[in-house]
C-alpha cells in the first residue's frame, strides 16, 4: 500500500538547498523590441526538412546541441531525458529498415483517413531515406522514472512534458546553427530501444534527423497561423 502524503502547514517555508546569484542583462524597450523580433525573424525561418546532404556535422557540435538542450526546465529538475546520437551507418541503415516496416504498416492500415488527408500537403510516405542521409540521427527517450544506486525507482514528475521542452531546445539550438532536424515519429517506436540498448525505464519519445540540408532541398509551402489565432492577451488600458 502506497503512502498518503505528509500534509504541511501553508504557512510553513519549502526547503531550499544551495543557491547562486542569478543576473541578466535589462534591455531598453527599443533594444528588446528589435532584438525579439530579429529572433522572431530567425525563427520563420525554421522548417521542417526531408531531404539532407551527406556533409558531415562535427560530433562536438551534436555534444554541444545535446547539452544546450538539457538547459531546459524540468520538473523537479529531475533531466527525465536520454540523448543518443548515431552517426554509424550500419546502426543508421538497422533504424532506418526497422522504422519502414512500422511506417509501411501504419499507411496501410493503421492510419485513418482524415490523418491520411491531413498529410496529403505534405507529400510524406512509409519510404525514410532520410534515416541513412542525414549524417546523424537524434533519438530522444523520456526517463519514466529514474533508478538509483541500490536500484530502487525514482519517482520522476513532468516527464513527457519536460522532455518535449527538452527536444524544442534542441531543435532551436540546432536552427540557429544553419541545421536542419525533423520531428520524426515512427509508431510504434519500441525497436529503437531494442536496437540501441536502451534500458527498460526509457521510451523512445523522438526521433531527429541532423544535417545539412541538400542543394536542392524544398520544403511544403506551408502557412504558419497569424497572432490573433494563436494568442490571447490581457493588459489594462495603459500598458504598452
Amino acid at each position: 500500500m502506497s503512502k498518503k502524503p505528509r500534509p504541511l502547514p501553508l504557512d510553513v517555508e519549502p526547503h531550499s538547498g544551495p543557491r547562486i546569484a542569478h543576473t541578466t542583462e535589462v534591455l531598453a524597450a527599443d533594444v528588446l523590441l528589435e532584438r525579439a523580433l530579429d529572433v522572431e525573424a530567425r525563427a520563420a525561418k525554421r522548417r521542417s526538412v526531408r531531404h539532407f546532404s551527406r556533409q558531415p556535422v562535427p560530433r562536438a557540435v551534436v555534444e554541444s546541441l545535446i547539452r544546450t538542450a538539457s538547459s531546459a526546465p524540468s520538473g523537479a529538475n529531475m533531466q527525465p531525458w536520454t540523448f543518443v546520437a548515431v552517426a554509424s551507418a550500419d546502426l543508421k541503415r538497422q533504424i532506418r529498415a526497422a522504422a519502414e516496416t512500422e511506417e509501411r504498416q501504419t499507411y496501410a492500415s493503421r492510419m485513418s483517413d482524415e490523418w491520411r488527408d491531413a498529410l496529403h500537403h505534405i507529400g510524406t510516405n512509409w519510404r525514410k531515406p532520410f534515416l541513412e542521409d542525414a549524417p546523424w540521427l537524434v533519438i530522444v527517450f523520456v526517463q519514466r522514472h529514474g533508478i538509483a544506486p541500490d536500484g530502487s525507482k525514482i519517482r520522476h514528475y513532468y516527464a513527457k512534458e519536460s522532455v518535449g521542452i527538452a527536444a524544442g531546445t534542441f531543435i532551436a539550438a540546432a536552427h540557429e546553427l544553419g541545421l536542419a532536424t525533423l520531428t520524426h515519429t515512427p509508431s510504434p517506436m519500441a525497436f529503437l530501444s531494442k536496437l540501441l540498448g536502451r534500458p527498460s525505464n526509457e521510451s523512445a519519445f523522438l526521433l531527429m534527423p541532423l544535417g545539412w540540408p541538400t542543394d536542392d532541398c524544398s520544403v511544403p509551402d506551408l502557412q504558419r497561423k497569424s497572432l490573433d489565432q494563436i494568442a490571447h492577451v490581457f493588459v489594462d488600458g495603459d500598458q504598452p
